[in-house]
């Protein structure tokens, strides 16, 4: 299959396409802790028409632009030297005081030491805002206004977006020329992982679903799964729009808005926030924060000191589960894995999707993908722009029948689920003439009614008035062609 899906990216995907050899690539980069998507880039920059990769030219843009000592730049720029590099950055906009600051925690640049001037700001119109940014940026040393100290002024700034745009319709239109066990596997290998090294397609689908908050708007995870079945790298390495964290203290303004600073939080512009190793972080005042995480769970909105927070990211509660000798939960309680504020079943119903990821294999150097396919900052990018397309929660509508009587929250959250894996793995559907029936229902709408029903279960572990029945919902039209028009459901 491996041979099959080489050949597809490149005739389908060519200006996309990148070949993968973790063995020769690894010892390239090594020393720079850079996410996936950063070094595909990269590689692509520097690859041969035969798919290798001019080393000599690659270590020397390294060399230059992404320093392996994080002294080195401090050390420079003291010096007087200007510096460019390709690097991970936190931008604060105080518009009160009309202060723009950067830091580089990576390089030990501090949020009082980085200032973004007027000019470099104005070209950079809704792209230089709060939050975590990765770029090509120029620094120098310059003097305060008042002459007395120094600052680390960002002259010059290429934000990081190979692909400025694109193009969801050519997605769609290659999608067609792969059966869906080949459209899988190239996801799979587009997140680096070997297709062959899973044992079956159940393992798959569990792990294909981490992308569901990639491409799907406010769409509330959790998954509970052991060590080293790669839930870090997913969210950390596949994409710049989301946020992960791991370990340290969280509170409500880091989250939400700092009234203090008058800056949003790190959930206002991204498209999903990963709380990694739930077990180990600090929540500072934590009944603050369930309150504020009810709200926001349920409309996407909340209220922080008397200021309208909006957002459209979803979130992702991740924590490790101890197993049986047979790789299952030795308690059929799960979400007694979650920190003890996190235990209430009002806030844990709001969440939508529940991934099993103890049936996840445990990751090795075999299961790293070695081949042809399309690189990570495209596939980050599309999965990006999917975000905003409509017509698959629309095409939903169409597609099932359910009960009048149907618990809306429940309604919601498997419309939620089963939209993403519209998204995912059927991107081609633009109407009902498109929809494979079966297809629709093995792959988006049973899975989404199990998975938020694992949620409803669990709730009801916690408090037995929740109600552990889910809705009643079908696909529409029957394998007979025949249409469901009974009195008691919802058309």
């Amino acid at each position: 299959m491996r041979d099959v899906i080489s050949e597809k990216v490149r005739q389908h995907f060519a200006p996309m396409s990148i070949y993968k050899d973790p063995n020769s690539t690894d010892s390239l980069f090594a020393g720079r802790n850079l996410p996936a998507f950063v070094k595909d880039f990269l590689l692509k920059k520097y690859l041969n028409p035969d798919g290798s990769i001019d080393r000599g030219k690659l270590t020397a843009f390294l060399d230059m632009v992404i320093p392996k000592e994080a002294s080195e730049v401090k050390d420079k720029i003291g010096r007087g030297d200007s510096l460019t590099l390709l690097v991970r950055f936190i931008v604060y906009i105080d518009l009160v005081k009309g202060v723009r600051r950067f830091a580089i925690p990576d390089l030990g640049i501090k949020l009082n030491e980085g200032i973004i001037p007027e000019y470099v700001y104005n070209q950079h119109t809704g792209t230089l805002v709060d939050g975590e940014r990765w770029g090509i940026i120029k620094l120098c040393l310059m003097p305060d206004d008042d002459g007395k100290k120094n600052h680390v002024e960002m002259v010059d700034y290429k934000p990081f977006k190979p692909y400025k745009s694109v193009d969801v319709a050519y997605l769609r239109e290659a999608r067609q020329s792969f059966t869906t066990d080949e459209w899988i596997d190239l996801l799979l290998s587009a997140m680096e992982y070997d297709a062959d090294s899973f044992e079956n397609m159940h393992q798959k689908l569990e792990f294909l679903t981490r992308l569901f908050i990639f491409v799907e708007p406010r769409l509330n995870v959790v998954e509970l799964a052991p060590k080293g079945t790669g839930k870090s790298y997913v969210f950390g390495n596949l994409s710049k729009y989301g946020w992960l964290v791991s370990g340290g203290k969280v509170t409500r303004a880091k989250l939400f808005y700092d009234k203090q600073k008058q800056q949003n939080g790190i959930i206002k512009n991204h498209d999903f926030t990963v709380f990694d190793e739930i077990q180990t972080i600090t929540f500072q005042e934590p009944s603050e924060i369930q309150a504020a995480l009810k709200s926001y769970l349920e409309t996407g909105k909340t209220t922080i000191d008397n200021n309208e927070f909006t957002s459209e990211c979803g979130l992702m509660l991740m924590g490790n589960i101890q197993l049986t000798s047979n790789r299952l939960p030795q308690s059929p309680r799960y979400f007694d894995a979650l920190p003890v504020y996190f235990r209430e079943s009002a806030l844990l119903d709001r969440f939508h999707c529940f991934i099993e990821g103890w049936y996840l294999p445990r990751i090795n150097k075999s299961m790293i993908y070695k081949g042809w396919t399309i690189n990570v900052e495209y596939f980050s990018e599309i999965l990006h722009a999917l975000r905003t397309e409509n017509s698959y929660g629309l095409l939903f509508d169409d597609l099932v029948v359910y009960d009048k009587k149907a618990d809306m929250r429940d309604f919601k959250a498997v419309k939620k689920i089963a939209t993403a894996a519209m998204k995912l793995l059927f991107p081609h559907w633009r109407s009902i003439e498109d929809v494979n029936f079966d297809d629709f229902d093995t792959y988006c709408l049973q899975p989404a009614i199990a998975r938020r029903g694992i949620v409803k279960e669990q709730c009801h572990n916690i408090d037995p008035e929740f109600s552990t029945q889910m809705l009643d919902i079908r696909v529409k039209v029957q394998p007979s062609g025949k249409f469901e028009n009974e009195s008691n459901w919802t058309l």
